[in-house]
């Protein structure tokens, strides 16, 4: 997504769907073009575009088009969105335990 930021409930939208994680699976290993994309699916090429939009939407997929073929890549810049949103999480929980932990130990 050039020029844009995703935001929290976009990336964490796209990730709730199976279908889309599985397609993130499938892409961490490398890129591929939307017809080998949905081979293995058990869906139309129509439904499978529909959740690359998603996915290029929350900035975790990018597609290029070269001639009649579109290519699909993960986008791992992606994920920081989640993943801040994750740690900053667990940084406010650890830092209430540890105050728990020192009043408990007083």
């Amino acid at each position: 997504m050039p020029g844009s930021k995703a935001t929290v409930d976009q990336v964490f939208h796209a990730l709730a769907d199976v279908t889309r994680r599985a397609i993130l699976e499938r892409l961490s290993k490398g890129p591929i073009s939307v017809s080998q994309l949905a081979e293995p699916l058990d869906m139309t090429l129509a439904a499978v575009v529909q959740h690359l939009q998603v996915l290029e939407e929350s900035g975790l997929v990018r597609t290029e088009k070269a001639g009649r073929v579109r290519t699909c890549q993960l986008e791992p810049a992606g994920l920081s969105v989640a993943e801040k949103w994750i740690a900053d999480r667990r940084s406010a929980w650890e830092r209430r335990l540890d105050r728990l932990g020192k009043l408990l130990e007083d």
